[in-house]
């Protein structure tokens, strides 16, 4: 299971249909939250999320927008009798954000923060996948993330191993594992009955910036692409002075990077209403994408399902 949830999809202010900047992704029941603006635990509470199996909040800046959901959350899963460890990284400073964290309302928390520093290039290993710290264009300091799953085994062929004498059962194991087997005085090798590797899934959320080199470069076949999509291109000299996207920039970069999906948000209170001329423009540019909606949740697939799905 690999699904992203939009807890927040405003950009800078809330609106009654928007809360700010948060995005949640279950990855086989293991909850990682990508910023936590305000209002954030709520939200999870609306999507039934749960908060026991947060493992680690990873924050793009420190713009109020992306950040002031962490206190209240973290205050409630400590009233809630948490004792895990909690995972916050970011940029640099997250070390002393932690710490004023810990000391807000006179409440000390029953578990730790383990604040975690990122440049752009650093990888947090895990088991199954790594999150990649990516160099964003923002107007303080800032980092976008690619969740890249590892990669997996080939599929393994079974009417080719009986042609070679394998009988089915442990050997089947073996040489799916990487591991030569004897059969009748012959070695069979796991090559000849195991495919290619095949890529895990591959997400990638810029956080807020400019359309850059670096998000591209990361972006490249990605799965699910989340950008920025602040404004429409009436607001093109406004995108250039935050240092936002429009929503037909983010559509090009998307393009050009081959990415299957791509999702748009941080979307500006002027479109709280009506954001069909944000999916307009991006349409023009690329077919597979939507504009997120507070609550959205959608599944990333397996590329090798979604082909056997259509077969």
């Amino acid at each position: 299971m690999l699904r992203v949830i939009f807890l927040g999809t405003g950009g800078s202010l809330p609106t009654p249909e928007r809360n700010p900047a948060a995005i949640m992704i279950n990855r086989e029941g293991e909850l990682l939250l990508f910023d936590c603006g305000e209002g954030t635990q709520q939200q999870m509470m609306r999507a039934k999320t749960g908060m026991k199996s947060l493992s680690s909040i990873f924050i793009t800046h420190f713009h109020a927008d992306h950040i002031l959901g962490i206190p209240g959350l973290i205050q409630t899963m400590s009233f809630q009798g948490r004792t895990e460890p909690l995972k916050i990284y970011g940029p640099h400073h997250v070390h002393e954000f932690a710490r004023i964290l810990s000391a807000l309302g006179y409440y000390k928390l029953r578990f730790e923060i383990d604040a975690v520093d990122l440049e752009p290039g650093d990888v947090v290993k895990r088991d199954g996948y790594s999150i990649h710290a990516l160099k964003t264009h923002h107007s303080v300091p800032s980092i976008g993330y690619a969740l890249i799953e590892d990669e997996r085994v080939g599929r393994f062929n079974r009417e080719r191993a009986i042609e070679l004498g394998v009988p089915p059962g442990p050997l089947f194991s073996k040489l799916h594992r990487g591991e030569q087997v004897e059969v009748k005085g012959r070695i069979i090798l796991p090559e000849e009955v195991v495919g290619e590797p095949r890529p895990g899934r591959k997400i990638v959320y810029s956080g807020d910036t400019r359309p850059c080199q670096e998000v591209l470069e990361a972006s490249r076949d990605a799965d699910l692409l989340i950008h920025d999509a602040t404004l429409a291109n009436d607001q093109q000299e406004w995108a250039l002075e935050s240092m936002h996207s429009t929503a037909e920039e983010a559509a090009r970069l998307a393009k050009e990077a081959n990415v299957s999906r791509l999702i748009l948000t941080h979307i500006s209170a002027r479109y709280s209403e009506n954001a069909e001329p944000l999916l307009t423009e991006a349409k023009k540019v690329f077919g597979n994408v939507t504009i997120a909606q507070d609550l959205l949740e959608t599944e990333v697939v397996l590329r090798d399902e979604i082909g056997a799905s259509q077969k």
